[in-house]
């Protein structure tokens, strides 16, 4: 189905469309490399928090990849070209105001309340805990056994 562009707006010229469809393009290339640097070094940065923990509060490598990630994801400004578009069409209509964030937030309660009723996630809880406290004291072990 066409979308129908408003009359009102100003309309951007053909040169501003190949300019921002060229643009797009570099910055998808950019962003895409980015997440697959992002993909590995998260996961390293999540095990190097979880094992720098102390007081049972976990290491700031996470978060500092995370701060990291956010400050290219607003340098990359990926659908910066929005703004050229005619009034109303950018935008679009939303199917609903729900993003990943929220269907997470919905999965965690479940999981939470799986937990607290003591079914399987309970068990799940528990044998994860023992691993990452033993994966801990190994660390913490070896660390230790290597003089710098």
């Amino acid at each position: 189905m066409e979308q129908k562009l408003p009359e009102n707006g100003p309309q951007p010229d053909h040169w501003t469309l190949v300019r921002d469809a060229a643009v797009l393009q570099v910055k998808l290339i950019v962003d895409g490399l980015r997440d697959l640097v992002l993909v590995p070094a998260s996961l390293i940065a999540a095990i190097a928090s979880l094992l720098s923990s102390k007081d049972g509060k976990p290491g700031p490598q996470f978060y500092r990849l995370v701060g990291f990630g956010k400050r290219t994801e607003r340098w990359i400004d990926l659908f910066a070209a929005s703004r050229n578009s005619p009034e109303g069409v950018a935008e679009g209509e939303m199917v609903n105001d729900r993003n990943i964030d929220d269907l997470v937030g919905r999965m965690e309660s479940f999981v939470v309340d799986e937990y607290q009723k003591g079914g399987v996630t309970r068990q799940a809880k528990e044998h994860i805990d023992k691993a990452l406290d033993k994966m801990q004291r190994q660390f913490r072990q070896r660390r230790k056994d290597d003089p710098e």
